[in-house]
This record gives structure tokens, sequence and C-alpha cells, in this order.
């Protein structure tokens, strides 16, 4: 399998992760999206990473549809569990940390736009919407010893907040997010995969 990345994506290092989780091996081709790259734009006609390609031959798109497909090729335990009300609690937090990083992906590009051309009422409304994700996974009581998608996909955001953002306070009044992300980024899987 080959999964078309880069390194700063925490989309794809989601996706790494889990393949590390579930001891798959798995060709890790670094693209530019921007630029096109062949490749990518010939496997996915979005050219976004992650894209996966599966034994098949055929591409698989979107962090959330490459995880569920990684988890079910490698070793237990389950990452999503299969069915039932606990499946839905996972996914829920999968989709709140996928939102947190949806706004802080909208507010980088946005920032990259002359300043003349930035909307200062759309990135007031997308930091909101990260502070009442952060609180909605704040109280969500997260662990790592419980370490699910929606757990992994938490602590690859709250990193890549860091990253991407390093004047943005997501830390203070959120020890349950804090001590999360310590646990989990002393993980192989996450240290191995560190944006950069």
């Amino acid at each position: 399998m080959k999964l078309y990345i880069t390194a700063p994506s925490p989309f794809a290092r989601k996706c790494r992760i889990v393949a590390r989780e579930k001891g798959l091996s798995i060709e890790e081709v670094f693209v530019d999206p921007y630029a096109n790259a062949p490749e990518l734009l010939a496997a996915n006609p979005v050219v976004q990473v992650p894209t996966l390609i599966a034994p098949d031959g055929l591409p698989v798109n979107d962090s959330p549809v490459i995880c569920e497909y990684l988890d079910g090729l490698g070793s237990d335990p389950r990452l999503l569990p299969a069915e039932g009300p606990e499946r839905l609690r996972v996914r829920r937090i999968e989709v709140l940390a996928d939102g947190l990083l949806e706004m802080g992906v909208k507010l980088v590009l946005e920032k990259r736009r002359p300043e003349s051309e930035r909307s200062p009422s759309w990135m007031t409304r997308w930091t909101e919407n990260m502070h009442r994700c952060l609180d909605a996974l704040e109280a969500a009581g997260l662990s790592a010893d419980d370490f699910h998608i929606g757990v992994l996909n938490t602590g690859v955001a709250l990193t890549w907040i860091d990253f991407r953002h390093p004047d943005f306070d997501w830390a203070t009044g959120r020890p349950g997010l804090v001590a999360l992300q310590a646990a989990l980024e002393a993980r192989p899987s996450f240290m191995e995969t560190r944006p950069a």
C-alpha cells in the first residue's frame, strides 16, 4: 500500500499513526498537493492528502475512511468499534477533533491571504468554533488508557494546533486535554509522526 502525505498534515498524521498502531507496513510518499503532484492528481481528483492506494490499486480518500479501512486490516484491538452505541461515541469524538482541525486549517489558509482580503468576522467565528470543540472534548473526559480513533484524533489535533497556531491558548482551563496530549505524544506512533 502507498499513502500520499505531507509532513504537516494532521489528517495524514492520523492515518500514519493508525498504520503504526495496527502494525501495517505502508509506503509513505511525500507530495505537494498545491503543485498538483501528478501521482496524487491521478489518484484523487481533489488533489488532497492523505490518499491511500489500496493493494488492489484503487484509491481511498479522506482520513476517516482511510483510518477505518486500515483499522480493519491491521491487528487487534480495533480503534473503531464495529457497531452500537460505543461506535457512535467514538465517532462523535473523532468528528469533534476533525471539526477542530478544519477550523484551524481555515484560519491557516485565511492568514495566507493578503491582509486586505482576510475576513475578520470569519476568523473570529472559526476561532470561537475551535474553543467550543475544545470545551466539548475536555468535557468528554478522554484518557489515553481508552485508546481509540477519537482519542488518537484529539491528540493529533492538539499537537497540530501547537504547530500551526502557537499563539492559540487551548490548554488553559483544559487539564484533561493537556494530560491526554502528553500521554499520547509519548507513544512511539506519535513520536515517529510529529509534524515538521
